[in-house]
């Protein structure tokens, strides 16, 4: 049976079975499975998700006797298999998984008793070089050590009160109208890294909504159909006239708009590392995709739109999370009105 790996996720691959159908096969210690769907498409990722956590959970099972009472790896344990974790998105379930373990990779032995808040503050300081990373395992420990006090495992959350670090900046550098005009002027419309770069741009979506985008997901001539796959929010979007012109060379036939060179959908880290390289071909060493969404609402509060306007597109919940888009547009707007009517008085 042939077998290639091609853009999957983690011990996944392609198989080829005796009728010629080409399936995506699931294989680690021992574990096999086949998964149906689109690769990366939310039931794809649910069957991923509970392929690793059997996988996960057989080896805490292994190893369960050794597992302490009441220590931190006992916790994990039981916060993996709780309903608390098992209804989070998968993308998010990794995500959280990943903070976890590195967590308990330290403090794995430890009791959870023991854990004052001194001990957090020690904990979450010790990344304070990198606010983000800091931040992250806070809202993280947060969830855990809530769920160890429904157990009885703890009086208290000893992370209660402790204050978030202040980010050192804004996050992904957000494109300039210059920036823009390079990479249109390095590729042209018709050309996958143009074809990126413009679902990216006028839909201001995250680049995991981008890629499952496809001609399924067109309800009208001017409409795009976008499933937020981090917070499930429903958008309708209109197709911008220049990303129209984009999509009249993808075939009908593709899964997705965006497609590898051997014709499989992108992963997300492969994405990004692809066109990292486009950006790097039209001298853009600090634009990213995350950026363009950026720009997309930078643009969006430059015409005046409102916070709510500007949320109906990118399908931000908390209006708090765009305000700063309306906020530096406003400034300047109102500087403008404020130097014009001191003229005004002057005269």
């Amino acid at each position: 049976m042939l077998r290639t790996k091609s853009n999957l996720p983690k011990y996944c691959c392609y198989s080829i079975d005796r009728h010629g159908k080409r399936r995506v096969r699931f294989q680690r210690q021992g574990f096999s499975t086949y998964f149906t769907g689109t690769p990366w498409g939310e039931d794809f990722m649910r069957q991923y998700a509970a392929a690793l956590d059997g996988i996960t959970r057989a080896a805490s099972n292994v190893g369960e006797g050794r597992t302490l009472p009441g220590s931190v790896n006992a916790l994990c344990v039981s916060y993996y298999r709780s309903p608390d974790f098992n209804n989070l998105k998968a993308s998010t379930q990794a995500m959280r998984r990943n903070i976890i373990e590195k967590f308990r990779h330290q403090h794995g032995t430890k009791p959870i008793k023991g854990l004052r808040r001194e001990h957090v503050d020690e904990i979450i300081g010790a990344k304070s070089k990198t606010p983000e990373a800091a931040n992250n395992l806070l809202k993280v420990l947060r969830v855990i050590l809530t769920y160890a006090v429904s157990l009885g495992l703890i009086a208290s959350n000893p992370t209660i009160g402790i204050r978030k670090y202040k980010s050192r900046g804004d996050g992904f550098h957000s494109w300039t109208e210059n920036e823009i005009a390079a990479f249109e002027a390095r590729h042209d419309i018709g050309t996958r890294p143009r074809l990126a770069f413009d679902l990216l741009l006028y839909t201001a979506q995250r680049r995991s909504d981008v890629l499952r985008m496809g001609w399924q997901h067109v309800v009208t001539d001017d409409l795009i159909s976008v499933q937020q796959d981090k917070t499930g929010t429903k958008l309708m979007i209109p197709i911008n006239p220049m990303l129209r012109l984009s999509l009249a060379s993808v075939p009908r036939t593709n899964m997705t708009f965006l497609i590898t060179e051997r014709g499989a959908p992108f992963t997300p880290p492969g994405f990004g590392n692809w066109f990292r390289k486009q950006c790097d071909l039209a001298g853009l060493a600090k634009c990213s995709a995350h950026g363009l969404r950026k720009a997309a609402a930078t643009r969006l509060a430059d015409a005046g739109c409102s916070a709510n306007q500007i949320a109906a597109i990118t399908g931000h919940k908390s209006l708090s999370e765009v305000a700063h888009y309306t906020r530096a547009a406003d400034q300047e707007r109102l500087a403008r009105q404020a130097l014009q009517l001191g003229g005004v008085r002057r005269t």
